[in-house]
């Protein structure tokens, strides 16, 4: 019998970097995500995984024995076969007895955003995984990835959420964030996806004293989320911009690459790709489009 799970894709709105230090963030589920179906097969001890791209096409395919999993035997083949295994394994690890019950398997997980987006191909995996395994979903991320877990709670969550870690655990509010000027803001993908993990260690290397940028950027999300006009949320984003961009010692996403454009733009989670929040008077996506960035995805039709 077919078993399907799915997770939610994610944007984090506010908090990059600093969530990780226990900032408040203001993350956000996407209408898109990852399934995850599931068949056993009568090819006992082999697991048969296909992953594909939001247009169908395979990405990645391979076929691994529960042996190298659970003795988590990685150079297999290929960086994504190792990585596939690593988080199989740790998933093993909190339920030892789950392959050992099974019998042979063939996965496939289908996404359905594009994987370049950065919208979580990872997150929604380990989210569906530890579905699958019967655990925990942020230990998963934990003993894998790494990273805040901020994610994890949007494949989890159907509405937009304050999220943030008290002595290492997330802690996680939803909030009715439904700003009445939605119609305003934009998202904007950068054409190139950025490496999360690489981007953070970047961020531990330029902090200092942390805490007061932490207590600001929760403050400032705070601010973001009480329901303000527009103009108001504009501005508190920008101070959102300014103060990170002290902090990384990187020019803003506005002044690098758009600094005639006539609105706010905020970058989201690893500065310098995925997609950036435009927030203007007026459709901006033929500005957009004649500085060659195509894809410009209206807000209501990005987030749940």
């Amino acid at each position: 019998m077919k078993k399907t799970f799915y997770s939610n894709g994610k944007l984090l709105l506010t908090g990059e970097y600093t969530v990780l230090d226990g900032a408040v963030a203001l993350a956000v589920p996407t209408k898109s995500g990852q399934y995850l179906d599931i068949e056993e097969t009568e090819d006992n001890g082999w697991l048969t995984w296909k992953s594909l791209d939001a247009d169908g096409s395979v990405w990645f395919e391979d076929k691994l024995p529960f042996r190298g999993i659970i003795g988590n035997r990685q150079h297999w083949g290929s960086p994504e076969a190792d990585t596939l295994i690593g988080i199989l394994h740790n998933a093993h690890l909190a339920n030892t007895d789950f392959l050992k019950n099974a019998k042979g398997l063939s996965i496939t997980t289908r996404l359905t955003f594009p994987r370049n987006w950065g919208l979580g191909s990872s997150s929604t995996l380990i989210n569906n995984i530890a579905q699958w395994f019967g655990i925990d979903a942020f230990q998963l991320l934990n003993n894998s990835f790494g990273g805040s877990g901020y994610d994890i709670a949007c494949a989890q969550n159907n509405t937009p959420i304050l999220y943030s870690l008290e002595n290492e655990l997330p802690v996680v509010k939803i909030i009715g964030f439904n700003p009445a000027f939605a119609g305003n803001l934009y998202f904007v993908y950068l054409n190139r996806k950025q490496n999360s993990r690489q981007a953070i260690a970047a961020y531990r290397e330029q902090r200092a004293d942390i805490a007061p940028i932490v207590s600001q950027v929760s403050c400032l999300t705070t601010a973001i989320t009480e329901g303000h006009d527009l103009n108001t949320f504009a501005s508190l984003l920008e101070q959102h911009e300014q103060l990170m961009s002290g902090v990384l010692k990187m020019p803003t996403a506005k002044a690098a690459l758009f600094p005639d454009f006539n609105g706010t733009v905020k970058s989201l989670g690893a500065w310098g790709g995925d997609f950036v929040l435009a927030v203007s008077a007026e459709d901006p996506t033929t500005y957009f489009r004649t500085k060659g960035f195509g894809i410009v995805v209206p807000y209501r039709e990005m987030i749940l």
